[in-house]
């Protein structure tokens, strides 16, 4: 698996709004709330280009990553890959170059999933502990230096 986080820019917004919605689409039609414009803006309102990384698979684009720091640690704000590339272990591997970085610099990482979502299982699985829940998410932290 050849992979590689290569930066976005913000003419990269669109492309990748585009494909926030095909990642999530099945998870909130199964909780009645797919509003593609809805999910347009929300993730429009927060894009920050540097933050925001192009997840690669042998030169292809199969996802995206964006990583916000905090006063404390490490704000996973988005982890989606695109469905023909779901299942493939390729999230993990995402995770592992996160992870990497984020232990040898000590700091912990927050992550949010939509409450009926597959990604809570996936967060669990990679040592995110669950700290709060609300209507519609659920909220995760890794401590730091796991590795």
């Amino acid at each position: 698996m050849n992979l590689s986080l290569t930066s976005a820019r913000l003419e990269d917004a669109e492309d990748l709004v585009a494909l926030r919605i095909a990642a999530m689409r099945e998870s909130l039609e199964r909780i009645g709330r797919f509003d593609p414009v809805r999910a347009r803006e929300r993730f429009l309102s927060g894009f920050a280009p540097e933050h925001t990384r192009h997840i690669e698979l042998d030169g292809l684009r199969a996802g995206f990553v964006v990583l916000k720091p905090t006063a404390d640690g490490l704000l996973l704000d988005h982890l989606y890959i695109h469905p023909d590339f779901q299942s493939s272990g390729l999230g993990s591997k995402v995770l592992e170059q996160i992870f990497a970085d984020a232990d040898e610099k000590g700091l912990v990482i927050k992550v949010g999933a939509l409450k009926e979502s597959e990604s809570n299982r996936f967060y669990q699985r990679h040592g995110f502990e669950l700290v709060e829940e609300t209507d519609w998410d659920n909220y995760y932290l890794r401590p730091a230096n796991q590795l």
